[in-house]
C-alpha cells in the first residue's frame, strides 16, 4: 500500500538503529521502526496519535501512550467501562472529535502523526477512510493487529487473538507510550491466563454463541476475532470458531444447529440488551433453546470483546458466569475489575 511505501523511505534512509528489547527498533533520529499487519513500518518520534475506538483507546492507556493521544474518537456506551479500568478523570480528560468513525476531513482536520485505527474500526474504503488516502496527507496509520486482511480478501486475522493484542502493546509501547509498562501489562495477563486455565475444568467443554447484534441475521465472532480467546479462557468453546475471520455475520439456522450452552452479549449503541433477548426468545429457531429458556446470558460492554487489555477481565467475568450457570466447576477465580453499575443483565451472571 502507498502508505507502507512511504513510511518505508522514512526508514530506509535513517542511520542506524537499535532493537528495542521489547519490540520495534529506534533509529538514529528516535523514530521507530515496527512490524504492522506484515508490513515494516517507521513512525515519528513522540508522535501525536487519534484513537478510534474504545478497545483501541484501552491499548493506548496500557501502553503508556495516554499523553500522546490529541484526541478519540468512539468512546460511547463504553466510558463507563473505561472509567472504571482506567479513572473516570483520564477518560474525561480526552478530546473526542465525534461520537462514530471520523470522516476524512475531521481527520485531516487534526493533523496527528498516527491515526491508530483498523479495517472495520475507524477505516473502510467505503466511507473514504484508507491508509492510502491519508498517507497522501502525510498522516501515517498504525492498523490494529486485529483487524489485519488477509492477504486477497477482506477477512480479517493474521495471527490468535492474545498475540495480536501482545504485538499491539509492545508496538505501541516502543512508538509512543512505555515498553516497560507494555510488557507488564502483557506479563499480568499472561499470569491471569495461567491461573484461569489452571482453574478447574468441566468434563464437557460448553459451548457459547457470541451475540453481537442481529435481525435477519447475526453478527458474530470467528477465530481470529478477541471472544474466541476470551471464551477459551473461561473454560468454553466458541460456537463460530470455524470461521476464519474476526467479526461475521451468520444465519439463525448455524445458531441453533449447535444448540449453545450461553449466550453472551456485546453491549454497545444500537441494540439493547433487552431487544436482543426479546428476539431469541421469539425467534422460533431459539426460543425453546435450553440457554435461552433458562436465562443463561452474559453481557459485556464492547470494549472488552473487542482486541484490548480489558479481554482478559472479560474472560474473568465469563468464567464467574459459567460458575453460576453450572457449566463449569466453581474455582477461586476473582475478577480483577468491578464491572460498572450501569452495565445492564448484571443479575443474570453474577453472584
Amino acid at each position: 500500500m502507498a502508505a507502507s511505501m512511504a513510511l518505508l523511505l522514512v526508514s530506509c534512509s535513517g542511520t542506524d538503529g537499535a532493537d528495542d528489547a521489547n519490540g520495534g527498533t529506534v533509529n538514529a533520529d528516535g523514530s521507530v521502526t515496527v512490524e504492522n499487519c506484515g508490513e515494516e513500518m517507521t513512525y515519528p518520534a513522540d508522535p501525536s496519535m487519534l484513537a478510534y475506538d474504545s478497545g483501541i483507546i484501552s491499548i493506548a492507556l496500557a501502553a503508556g501512550a495516554g499523553d500522546n493521544l490529541s484526541a478519540v474518537a468512539s468512546i460511547g456506551k463504553a466510558h463507563d467501562t473505561l472509567a472504571a479500568k482506567y479513572g473516570a478523570d483520564v477518560i474525561d480528560g480526552f478530546d473526542v472529535i465525534s461520537d462514530k468513525q471520523p470522516t476524512l476531513e475531521q481527520v485531516v482536520s487534526l493533523q496527528p502523526d498516527i491515526y491508530f485505527a483498523g479495517w472495520n474500526y475507524g477505516l473502510s474504503e467505503g466511507l473514504g477512510v484508507t491508509p492510502d488516502l491519508l498517507d497522501q496527507r502525510d498522516i501515517a496509520t498504525y492498523l490494529l493487529t486485529e483487524s489485519c486482511r488477509q492477504e486477497g480478501t477482506d477477512q480479517r486475522g493474521l495471527v490468535e487473538p492474545w498475540e495480536a493484542l501482545d504485538i499491539d502493546l509492545r508496538n505501541i509501547g516502543a512508538i509512543a507510550g512505555d515498553s516497560e509498562l507494555a510488557e507488564s501489562v502483557i506479563d499480568d495477563i499472561d499470569d491471569r491466563l495461567k491461573k484461569l486455565n489452571d482453574a478447574p475444568q468441566p468434563e464437557q467443554t460448553p459451548t457459547l454463541f457470541v451475540f453481537d447484534s442481529g435481525t435477519d441475521a447475526i453478527f458474530t465472532s470467528g477465530k481470529f476475532g478477541a471472544p474466541q480467546a476470551i471464551l477459551e479462557a473461561a473454560g468454553a468453546r466458541n460456537q463460530t470458531e470455524d470461521l476464519a475471520d474476526s467479526w461475521v455475520q451468520v444465519g439463525w439456522e448455524s445458531l441453533a444447529a449447535d444448540a449453545p450452552d450461553a449466550f453472551v452479549f456485546v453491549d454497545y449503541e444500537g441494540q439493547s440488551l433487552e431487544d436482543k433477548i426479546k428476539i431469541l426468545k421469539n425467534h422460533p429457531l431459539t426460543r425453546d433453546l435450553p440457554a435461552v429458556k433458562e436465562d443463561r446470558f452474559i453481557n459485556l460492554n464492547y470494549s472488552m470483546w473487542v482486541s484490548s487489555p480489558l479481554n482478559i477481565d472479560a474472560a474473568e467475568h465469563v468464567r464467574k458466569g459459567l460458575e453460576k450457570f453450572g457449566l463449569v466447576p466453581e474455582s477461586d477465580i476473582e475478577p480483577a475489575m468491578t464491572l460498572p453499575e450501569s452495565l445492564d443483565g448484571r443479575e443474570y451472571f453474577t453472584r
